[in-house]
């Protein structure tokens, strides 16, 4: 069965905010994001959701409507950003940046996860994957982590926008 992934809907977060792990809430209109997804989303027999709250309610939002168990999995949680948690990209120093930049998979200049990380945890959740159609509702992160296991060809900058879903050629 092929992974249908779900990025959570907009948080209530200024723009360009680093935010990872923080469990911020859902920007208003869940009721109109979930009903569009119930209504466009493919058959699914179960969720499996981040455990943040913005996942989470809307994971919750669309089971309601499509009568399906909700599952949380602590592999889809985002990436655990540490010091960076709560500042604004802009006024990250640049030189942690850089480090990052530097070795991209491996650094925590901010003390949290590194990339290597994200994508070790990613890859469990696929492994003890359920192989009924299950929709994954969760984070850029781990859809990026998730891009890294496909024939994308830049997998670390690949986009999914706010409450959009995309079948993956996972199998």
């Amino acid at each position: 069965m092929p992974l249908i992934f779900l990025r959570h809907s907009q948080p209530a977060a200024p723009d360009g905010l680093c935010y990872g792990r923080t469990d911020l809430d859902l920007a208003p209109g869940l009721n109109a994001v979930a009903n569009r997804l119930a209504e466009t989303l493919p058959h699914i027999t179960q969720i499996a959701t981040s455990p943040l709250s913005r996942c989470q309610k809307l994971a919750t939002a669309i089971a309601t409507r499509r009568s399906v168990p909700v599952i949380e999995d602590p592999n889809l949680i985002e990436m655990d950003f540490g010091d960076w948690e709560n500042t604004r990209w802009n006024d990250i120093p640049r030189a942690e940046l850089d480090t990052w930049a530097d070795d991209f998979f491996h650094a925590r200049p901010h003390g949290g996860e590194s990339v290597a990380m994200l994508q070790n945890r990613t890859r469990n959740a696929l492994a003890n994957r359920d192989r009924e159609p299950t929709l994954w509702v969760s984070h850029a992160g781990v859809y990026r982590a998730l891009m890294a296991e496909t024939d994308h060809v830049d997998p670390w900058n690949a986009r999914i926008e706010f409450a959009q879903f995309e079948t993956l050629p996972i199998p």
